[in-house]
């Protein structure tokens, strides 16, 4: 808004047509009077007459007369527009200024009203019915010259004023913006919203990356940039977010689409197998589904390929690297159902026996009913909300609703996280990484790459990431 106020003062200095003003001064003086009595006398009498003249200036007896004598293309009301009187306090000057887009035109007018000013000022003060001249005379002192420079538009004024005008707007802007937005835009904002709700801390923030699209696995790509180092604080605190029974299948949810759900759930089964922990992740999100087109997976075999028992639960599995994962498989008609019956809470068991850790990526809170239907099979949820999109009464609608299912909120994450608005963290974890060769790079890159095993078409994995054929029932 500075910046628009600051071109709007340019650009109307540009177009706006130059003004050239001229002055001239007389001077008025009262004749007669021999003696100092009685020239104090007149002095005071001028200098209170003074200030009524500055009034008849702009009268039409003073107009008309001028506008025929210099044949003025103008009439005598616009003349008297364009001519300002003033008598300075405790003198007896009168200062007339003329305002032209000529400045030739504006000095010869200035000094034509002048003497058409003085011959009225003498006929008011003429007494009546008298031959005797006036006993005031108006002389002029100074004549207007030609003006050498416009005296408008002042460019130095009207860019001064754009400016300020857009500073206020702006911030008046800003407050306004700032009033009507209750998105979370920190952690901070995201801690006091889940305090003041009675709902559980926030475990880590992730800063905004936007090679995140690209590089699904923040650990593999950039093992000490300030994305992974996000995870692994996630990570250590969801350890100790119940230290009596530490949840072992954590389902991560939103309030909403399309604030990252999905993206922690990837990176969080990543960061716990790091510490050698079994990992299993599943793609419950049975309305869009996108863990699989994420790691390069097989999506038609998964979830519900075993629930409906077209396929062994071993014989879906598939390997991301360090982890296992089930894909959603093909999506069905009654997601609800399917995600609330004994058979999936059957299948979670199975998992969570043969896997240290599961991480169940599912629907949005608030526009499906699936992730509340799934509570019975789950330890605990994991809420995601997204910097600058989530609101606070998003955040706190989607807390009711998983309050009501009696499973614990373990806490949140706060997604794309600004860079530079949680302190200095981050800009340390760029500072506080090991330095590598050329050569250990490349060496890290290739091993990164080739650890992610993608199945071909045809194929799923087993639980220790080999490829194994999938078998389906008729």
């Amino acid at each position: 808004m500075a910046l628009l106020g600051t071109a709007a003062g340019i650009l109307a200095s540009a177009v706006a047509t130059p003004e050239y003003r001229a002055t001239t001064t007389l001077f008025a003086s009262l004749q007669g009077g021999a003696d100092t009595s009685q020239l104090n006398q007149g002095n005071a009498f001028t200098q209170a007459r003074v200030q009524s003249y500055a009034d008849v200036a702009a009268s039409p007896q003073v107009t008309k007369p001028v506008v025929k004598a210099l044949r003025l293309d103008m009439t005598p009301t616009q003349l008297a527009s364009r001519i300002s009187a003033e008598a300075p306090l405790n003198t007896v000057l009168v200062r007339l200024t003329v305002t032209d887009i000529r400045a030739e035109r504006a000095a010869r007018i200035s000094n034509a009203v002048a003497a058409r000013f003085a011959q009225v000022i003498r006929e008011l003060e003429r007494p009546e019915k008298s031959k005797s001249p006036s006993p005031v005379r108006l002389t002029v002192t100074q004549p207007a010259t030609v003006p050498d420079a416009p005296s408008s538009p002042n460019t130095i004024l009207n860019v001064a004023l754009g400016l300020t005008v857009g500073l206020v707007l702006g911030l008046g802007l800003g407050v306004a913006l700032e009033t009507v937005d209750t998105s979370m835009r920190d952690s901070k904002a995201l801690d006091e919203c889940l305090a003041g709700a009675g709902g559980p801390p926030v475990l880590s923030s992730i800063v905004q990356d936007p090679r995140a699209v690209r590089q699904p696995v923040s650990l593999r790509d950039d093992v000490h940039g300030p994305r992974a180092e996000g995870f692994r604080k996630l990570r250590v605190n969801l350890q100790f977010a119940e230290v009596d029974q530490r949840p072992k299948v954590i389902a991560v949810t939103s309030p909403l689409p399309r604030e990252g759900k999905s993206s922690v759930s990837v990176n969080l089964a990543a960061t716990l197998a790091e510490e050698g922990a079994r990992v299993c992740l599943i793609d419950c999100d049975l309305r869009r589904p996108s863990i699989a087109a994420a790691l390069g997976l097989v999506r038609n075999a998964g979830l519900t390929t075993a629930l409906v028992g077209q396929a062994e639960l071993h014989e879906v599995l598939q390997s991301a690297g360090s982890f296992s994962v089930l894909t959603s498989g093909v999506i069905p008609p009654n997601p609800t159902q399917l995600l609330g019956s004994s058979q999936f809470g059957s299948l979670l068991r199975t998992l969570a026996e043969q896997f240290d850790h599961v991480v169940v990526d599912t629907a949005p809170v608030l526009p499906f009913a699936d992730t509340a239907a799934m509570a019975p099979s789950v330890d605990g949820y994991l809420l995601v909300a997204r910097a600058g999109r989530t609101s606070r009464s998003q955040i706190v609608d989607a807390l009711r609703i998983l309050e009501r299912v009696n499973v614990p909120v373990l806490g949140a994450v706060l997604n794309g996280a600004p860079a530079r608005g949680e302190g200095e963290a981050y800009s340390y974890a760029y500072k506080y990484r090991p330095k590598q060769s050329a050569k250990a790079r490349f060496t890290a890159l290739v091993s990164s790459r080739s650890a992610a095993v993608v199945p071909s078409p045809g194929s799923a994995a087993n639980g220790h990431g080999v490829p194994v054929p999938v078998k389906t029932r008729p």
